[in-house]
């Protein structure tokens, strides 16, 4: 495997690039490719053994390109797929799960508010990762429900979005939250809105930073960093409307090509 070989990344749509963003800003020199698999979004609503043969879908194409290494940019597809990528296939892969542990540590008000799909919600890997770091905390889980769809249409500033939202943070500001925990890499595009809705007694945190540095580790240890100096390429490609993940990446300085590609 050579070094200058791509970092993969995959995710339900457009919302694991708030994980790509993390990775390549510590990680300047480093290739990648990217699958937004929009015609599939959101998968939090599917059952497990679809978000599986989903993964593997994307793996296998990230594989096929090239990739020396695999970043599943999806909370959904990690907390329900993962264990079986780890087991079938050699490359390294990194997950990315909610950031419980640290808000759970960290609040003073023992009330800690988790904004994610069913899918995460409901998984095994969730379900142990709870059990662990909340004890004695009041977890206020809520299912981001619809807000995928609305930010995989380009609608994150519409007063749809707004009143979605105010709904869903409901339960959350009722239970004097200090701590929001994003649990869908889709939800960071959200920060904005959710910074207006939100006291600002509230944290809000996500798995973005963790993710990178995980990577910059596991590609530390197996010697695959990349020690090019030539300026880096960064491919992404969607099978729905690749437009929409053009626009939310038009803010990049970087050298990335965004094309339609049916996977």
């Amino acid at each position: 495997m050579s070094n200058s070989q791509p970092i993969g990344f995959f995710d339900s749509g457009v919302g694991g690039t708030s994980i790509w963003s993390e990775v390549v800003q510590l990680l300047p020199q480093e290739n990648s490719i990217y699958l937004a698999d929009s015609k599939n979004a959101p998968y939090g609503e599917k059952p497990v053994d679809e978000i599986i043969a989903l993964s593997k879908k994307n793996t296998e194409k990230l594989l096929e390109m090239g990739c020396k290494i695999i970043v599943v940019a999806c909370n959904t597809a990690t907390t329900n797929a993962i264990k079986y990528l780890r087991e079938n296939y050699q490359v390294p892969i990194i997950g990315i799960e909610p950031a419980i542990k640290p808000a759970a540590l960290k609040s003073q008000t023992k009330a800690i508010g988790i904004l994610a799909t069913k899918g995460t919600l409901s998984s095994e890997l969730f379900a142990k990762a709870t059990e662990l770091y909340s004890k004695n905390i009041n977890l206020i889980e809520v299912e981001g429900k619809g807000l995928v769809k609305l930010i995989e249409e380009g609608k994150q500033e519409t007063p749809e979005m707004d009143v979605l939202l105010r709904s869903l943070l409901k339960p959350m500001l009722a239970a004097q939250i200090d701590y929001l925990v994003l649990g869908c890499s889709h939800y960071p595009y959200l920060l904005p809105k959710l910074k207006g809705i939100l006291p600002e007694s509230v944290t809000i945190i996500d798995s973005g930073e963790a993710v990178a540095r995980q990577t910059r580790n596991v590609l530390e240890h197996l010697n695959l960093l990349n020690k090019s100096h030539s300026k880096p390429v960064h491919q992404f490609y969607s099978n729905a409307d690749h437009y929409i993940l053009a626009r939310l990446l038009e803010a990049q300085k970087n050298n990335l090509e965004v094309s339609y590609l049916d996977f």
